[in-house]
């Protein structure tokens, strides 16, 4: 998920404290329909709360832009659950309970000698709601944030507890791991980790958009992570932002070129949006600095502010990359005067149902607008009618306008993921608005 554009502030969009504060997303787009929510703290009470509603949502850290997570009847949240993690050096695994942030797992895989793959551009999101909505970051060789599950733990609709692992339930573990909250409540995950790392990154402005179309492979195998930033109003990508490991076979080199397909090495630390400080921005300039601290965008000290802003993202599979970005190119008219910044980002495929990147490698074009549904809301059909001869498959937890019935003819286990809803939830306790439209046809 891209992090918030504006100065950071010290609370969430949502209920910091004041009863009469409304329950909202981060962003405040949102209001949630019932302000009702029930803190569990253990697997015991997430058990107890789901036998006690015949209708329930879990809540995590408020981070989709639309109705994905909303409920007229209950929320449940484990984000204040008790902290658990345990690290399993022989299978180099972690497990911890699933609301817990990457910003709180991080630092300590890393003072204990471990990383994770990936992470998202914000680091304040929930291990299970990022992976529940198949949320990714960036690489040519990385797959998105569900990749590194190797388990994880449900509570169904009848309270009973399942457990799930790649190695011993294969095709169902598939269908359970981006499961859009429709499955149950996931209390724990198990994540794959590796040895630590340093990473230093690099930012390149105003790269023509002739060299992208040309070079496109080239650059985005020039990092372990690349995103290029854009606003369509010119022709060239505003900025490139190029993460390197430190320790790999070829490290970051001290003195980078000045030039990068015809873009400049910046000169001092920038923001995604040129003119906005950098205030709250990771390390650049080649900078050394832990994995945890370099591949998101964003620092983790800084709590998500109640940005003014809207996101919509779009997959369509990496051998069309080019032709997509192009698409969306010749929009840029219609789409730059309310927009705040785009980015673009690789994600290697996966075997996940109901991920977007299922069986493709992808390329995501995301755009954070500015907080005008009106007007958005009438530019995401014509940017998604430029991208339909792609098969283009929005992130499901930001803002779309494409139909369930052209949704389900992109996935092509679509049809299994609902059975296996329907396995777990046979009465539709964890269905709600969005899951009824968008899965359910109802």
């Amino acid at each position: 998920m891209t992090a918030p554009l504006f100065s950071p502030l010290t609370g969430w969009a949502a209920s910091n404290g004041n009863p009469s504060d409304k329950l909202k997303n981060w962003a405040g787009n949102l209001e949630y329909s019932t302000e009702r929510l029930d803190n569990a703290k253990s697997v015991k009470q997430v058990q107890e709360i789901v036998k006690k509603y015949d209708k329930l949502k879990v809540l995590g850290t408020r981070h989709c832009f639309n109705n994905i997570a909303d409920t007229k009847d209950q929320f449940v949240s484990l984000v204040n659950a008790e902290e658990q993690i345990v690290i399993d050096e022989k299978n180099k695994t972690v497990t911890v309970n699933s609301g817990l942030k990457y910003g709180q797992l991080s630092p300590y895989l890393h003072q204990k000698g471990f990383a994770l793959h990936n992470l998202a551009s914000l680091p304040h999101i929930s291990v299970a709601g990022a992976c529940a909505t198949a949320t990714h970051g960036s690489g040519e060789k990385n797959g998105n944030l569900s990749t590194a599950v190797s388990a994880m733990e449900l509570v169904t609709a009848s309270g009973d507890v399942v457990q799930l692992s790649r190695k011993k339930d294969a095709d169902q573990f598939n269908g359970a791991v981006v499961n859009l909250g429709a499955l149950g409540v996931v209390t724990k995950v198990t994540l794959d980790i590796q040895p630590t790392f340093l990473m230093g990154q690099y930012v390149y402005e105003n790269i023509p958009l002739d060299q992208l179309r040309d070079n496109f492979d080239k650059i985005q195998d020039s990092g372990y992570s690349v995103s290029l930033f854009t606003n369509w109003a010119t022709n060239d990508i505003t900025e490139i932002w190029l993460k390197f490991k430190m320790n790999s076979m070829n490290p970051l080199k001290v003195q980078p070129d000045k030039e990068f397909f015809g873009g400049k090495l910046a000169t001092k630390n920038l923001h995604p949006i040129p003119e906005l400080s950098a205030e709250n921005c990771t390390e650049q300039m080649g900078v050394a600095g832990p994995w945890y601290e370099r591949m998101p965008h964003f620092k983790m000290g800084f709590t998500p502010s109640s940005g003014v802003e809207l996101q919509s993202e779009y997959f369509v599979p990496r051998k069309h990359a080019v032709d997509a970005i192009m698409a969306v190119s010749r929009l840029g008219k219609q789409i730059t005067p309310h927009l705040l910044t785009s980015e673009i980002r690789t994600i290697v495929a996966d075997d996940f149902w109901m991920s977007p990147c299922y069986k493709q490698d992808s390329v995501a074009i995301h755009f954070t607008w500015k907080q005008d549904w009106p007007a958005v809301s009438k530019l995401l059909p014509i940017i998604e009618k430029e991208l339909a001869p792609y098969n283009v498959r929005p992130h499901w937890g930001k803002l779309f306008t494409v139909s369930p019935d052209l949704l389900e003819k992109r996935y092509p286990r679509f049809a299994d993921f609902r059975e296996l809803a329907k396995k777990y939830d046979p009465k539709g306790k964890f269905r709600n608005d969005f899951l009824n439209l968008n899965i359910f046809g109802a």
